[in-house]
């Protein structure tokens, strides 16, 4: 179960210092990158109740994290709907929207209101 306090959501108390505020889908990509700095979100540590991740999981990772991953083009999807507000400390909300994998391209078509029968 993801989230800071392992409650499948991406909310920050002042207990999460890292800050772990995006929703990410690994790829492998974002693995190898994490891996690469330091950051290994492979290896399963019980005594952190992390089970180590796969790619198309889904995970609240460090913003700054996220935010160095895609400096570096290795940058993960983004779950919008999952990641706390909190994230626009770190990341400009235009690069949350240009990787979410759950906003549509083209937001005019949510100007339409409700769907009608």
């Amino acid at each position: 179960m993801t989230g800071f306090f392992r409650d499948g959501d991406c909310r920050c108390g002042p207990e999460d210092v890292g800050l772990h505020a995006v929703c990410a889908v690994m790829t492998p990509e974002f693995l190898d990158h994490q891996r690469s700095v330091g950051n290994d979100l492979v290896t399963p540590r019980p005594e952190w109740n992390f089970p180590g991740l796969v790619p198309g999981d889904r995970w609240c990772v460090v913003a700054i994290r996220w935010f160095q991953a895609y400096r570096d083009g290795a940058a993960a999807p983004v779950v919008l709907a999952a990641t706390s507000e909190r994230a626009l400390e770190v990341v400009p909300l235009a690069l949350l929207i240009e990787h979410s994998v759950d906003v549509p391209s083209d937001l005019s078509a949510l100007d339409d209101g409700p769907p009608t029968e």
